[in-house]
């Protein structure tokens, strides 16, 4: 059995914050393990909407959101979706969702948020040198469309959160929105352009080249489920596995939406939320974007990648175990159409994901209450590409004993219970 002091870790969940973490372990000189039923960013990693966004401070809920909640569960191509079954099992989350709206707890958690989210777009330029992919991260604008210009109001309270945090922002109205992205829907009145961005040409690839580097540098991945973590006899992490045994000085719980469970029969309760999300790829589209688009109303994202145009977004609640209902990805087709007028829809490609969200939108990040040779890192929801770099650098320094210099408080796992 390994010693609990040595520098030898299992990460449990090879999607790209596992893949971050696993790397940067590796830099503290731990001797890696990145164990997960699939291969290497084969899930929520691999179809998110390609947004690298370091400057994303303003969670998923508002003041007033709820207002918006019963239109859009009636609209069949609206944003949110609901399995009415799943209903009571969600309820408790929805109470702390819609708590963590308060006006007087966003500016902590837009804080929070930024902690995580401000270095990704240089840390994913660092970690990608050398490999020969670099252009898998490209440097990027990313629009927010509003067919109703009072939409791109900077006086709005999403807008003045990013505002009062040095967010670089700039409105574009009429004919100026196609001089940056000439095949746009003139239907579009108004543009909140955020500058000093990124975005992946291929989420699911720079998954993969990680990957890659990480086991090139000595990191083992292994495939397997993990059933059930327990502490040893020494102090150390035993992991039960489909594939035996495990144990490790240190794990890092990078399972996603998966964590919980995972958690529960350690007797730690995560308000963690399977929130499905969806995408379609236009593979021969006959445009091109050059960045991120965001319809701000319909709240989807449409971007330019290396399989075609992909757009994605959408939110289903239904639990970790329904099966995907692709008329949620069918939506995609016409309502890429209204931003894309030339857009070719002839070929295309649907898929289901689900992201790991908690409440207020800060991901769980630090020691297992009661376990503190466990180390979160998860409940990233639709942030989980843009927060895996700094993820991966905070939990390597927590397991290797190291001073963060970071309040961790925003980020407990048990800061719901």
């Amino acid at each position: 059995m390994p010693d609990p002091g040595s520098r030898d870790a299992v990460v449990v969940g090879a999607g790209i914050v596992g893949i971050c973490a696993a790397l940067s372990l590796l830099e503290k000189g731990f001797t890696v393990r990145v164990i997960d039923p699939e291969p290497p960013a084969d899930g929520a990693s691999s179809g998110n909407a390609g947004v690298i966004s370091p400057w994303s401070c303003v969670p998923q809920t508002l003041p007033g959101l709820w207002k918006d909640v019963p239109k859009w569960l009636l609209d069949p191509d609206g944003p949110l979706a609901l399995r009415w079954a799943y209903t009571p099992r969600l309820l408790p989350w929805l109470f702390q969702f819609f708590a963590a709206g308060n006006v007087k707890r966003l500016p902590a958690i837009a804080d929070a948020m930024l902690t995580v989210n401000r270095p990704s777009v240089d840390l994913f330029h660092q970690l990608l040198d050398g490999t020969g992919d670099e252009d898998l991260v490209r440097d990027s604008l990313y629009l927010h469309l509003y067919r109703n210009p009072a939409g791109a109001d900077l006086n709005n309270l999403p807008w003045r959160l990013r505002s009062e945090r040095g967010v670089p922002l700039e409105v574009l109205r009429g004919g100026e929105i196609q001089e940056v992205e000439p095949e746009l829907s003139t239907d579009f009145k108004a543009a909140v352009v955020i500058r000093s961005q990124g975005r992946a040409t291929n989420p699911g690839r720079l998954g993969k080249v990680l990957a890659a580097k990480a086991e090139a540098r000595g990191a083992t991945f292994v495939r397997g489920r993990v059933h059930r973590l327990a502490p040893g006899v020494n102090g150390e992490c035993r992991l039960e596995t489909d594939q035996g045994e495990l144990a490790a000085a240190k794990v890092v719980l990078a399972a996603g939406a998966w964590s919980a469970r995972l958690l529960a029969p350690l007797g730690v309760k995560v308000c963690l939320e399977a929130e499905r999300g969806y995408h379609m790829v236009f593979e021969d589209p006959g445009v091109t974007l050059n960045h991120s688009i965001m319809d701000a109303e319909r709240k989807f994202v449409t971007s330019s990648m290396e399989m075609g145009i992909r757009s994605a977004g959408t939110a289903e609640f239904a639990g970790l175990d329904a099966p995907p209902n692709y008329r949620r990805s069918k939506v995609f087709e016409h309502l890429a159409k209204r931003i894309l007028p030339n857009l070719n829809t002839a070929k295309k490609s649907e898929w289901m994901g689900t992201r790991p969200s908690m409440p207020d939108s800060v991901p769980c990040i630090g020691p297992v209450p009661g376990h503190p040779n466990i180390i979160g890192a998860f409940g990233h929801g639709h942030l989980g590409l843009t927060g895996a770099p700094m993820t991966g650098r905070m939990v390597a320094a927590l397991a290797a004993d190291e001073p963060l210099n970071l309040d961790l408080k925003p980020f407990r796992l048990d800061r719901f219970a």
